[in-house]
């Protein structure tokens, strides 16, 4: 029986990482690795397995694990350690309705701290998503519009939370999007909380969003079931 190929095979290596980089480069280079599917869910991550990939010691691998851990993108399983986490799956509604609650209140804590230059920076991310058609980079420009709207929150460990759950999302979104049809719909509503937003409508802003995530959570929510009605038929 031929061996399954390692996923870390993947991931490729160019040249020694500075000591001072070494961190940083292996928690960016794993996340990218982890959103765009290279390494799929239930991956092992190994500490010496990854310290030799990359050909440092084990500490700076650690550090890594550690801050993917924190941004749920790794789970640690008793016997087996970190592994890649599962994508959005029969939580989702939990899921949504605590993003609901955080990311109100960040764009709450936001809205009167943004400057003209935060909101055309998350404009620009609204003109490239009508315009992206590649489901791995419309993720990612989701999560920065949205990460523009609530930066400015003084809540840091809010930030890191809510963070944490558009990145939970945007992975979801780059293997399932083509087939929920989000598109024009979500573009409508980002440009609605965005006028509101501008014109410092605090709590008009907030309804929007939380209708903005409940749309999607009812997309979702369809999407899964009728996966898993297909599941219970046979059918692909």
């Amino acid at each position: 029986m031929t061996p399954k190929p390692n996923p870390l095979s993947s991931i490729k290596v160019n040249g020694p990482i500075p000591a001072h980089l070494a961190r940083a480069v292996i928690e960016e280079t794993l996340r990218n690795a982890i959103l765009d599917g290279r390494l799929p869910c239930g991956t092992a991550m190994r500490q010496q397995e990854l310290a030799s990939l990359f050909g440092v010691s084990r500490m700076p691998v650690r550090e890594a694990l550690r801050q993917l851990e924190a941004q749920s993108l790794l789970h640690v399983v008793t016997h087996k350690g970190a592994v890649v986490a599962p994508l959005i799956e029969d939580n989702s509604a939990e899921t949504y309705a605590l993003r609901l609650l955080l990311e109100s209140e960040a764009l709450r804590l936001s809205i009167p701290l943004l400057t003209e230059s935060d909101t055309a920076e998350a404009e620009a991310y609204i003109d490239a998503l009508e315009c992206e058609k590649d489901y791995s980079e419309i993720g990612r420009l989701n999560r920065l519009f949205h990460m523009v709207l609530y930066g400015k929150a003084p809540n840091h460990r809010l930030l890191k939370l809510v963070e944490h759950g558009l990145n939970e999302e945007e992975r979801f979104l780059r293997f399932n999007l083509e087939s929920m049809g989000l598109g024009e719909t979500s573009q409508e509503d980002h440009r609605e909380l965005l006028r509101l937003v501008m014109q410092k409508k605090t709590e008009e802003s907030v309804l929007t969003l939380r209708n903005h995530l409940m749309r999607g959570m009812e997309v979702i929510n369809t999407y899964l079931n009728s996966l898993e009605t297909a599941d219970r038929n046979g059918t692909s």
